[in-house]
């Protein structure tokens, strides 16, 4: 199975995400910033299956970045997943236009997390 690419800078949702994604059997890579996650990407491309990607970080924030993975090539079939605690109406509608595949509210409702990651991982 390929991993889960987990990218925000809060550790706190990093480390349950992964914790919660480990325990139910799914590999998975951590980046606090899209520096990280671009470096992850080049040396793990091939087994990186889907991104979870939190919209509000400083630096590049998912907005930014979305429209990077997809115009660039070794990158622009990875489904990306919105995670954001923006939950108001019309995020949802705004993460999508930004690029992403799916959309999930945090805090995480961990069933509808894994029902989007076993239908991008099939």
């Amino acid at each position: 199975m390929k991993k889960v690419l987990i990218i925000d800078d809060d550790l706190r949702n990093t480390f349950a995400l992964s914790a919660v994604l480990k325990a139910k059997g799914y590999a998975v890579a951590v980046a606090n910033n899209m520096i990280e996650a671009f470096a992850i990407l080049e040396k793990q491309v091939n087994e990186i299956g889907i991104i979870l990607l939190d919209m509000m970080m400083p630096g590049m924030d998912g907005y930014d970045a979305i429209p990077v993975l997809k115009s660039t090539e070794a990158y622009k079939n990875i489904p990306v997943v919105a995670v954001t605690a923006q939950a108001m109406a019309g995020d949802r509608e705004k993460c999508l236009n930004a690029g992403a595949s799916d959309y999930i509210p945090k805090p995480v409702d961990v069933d509808w997390l894994i029902n989007i990651l076993n239908e991008s991982l099939k």
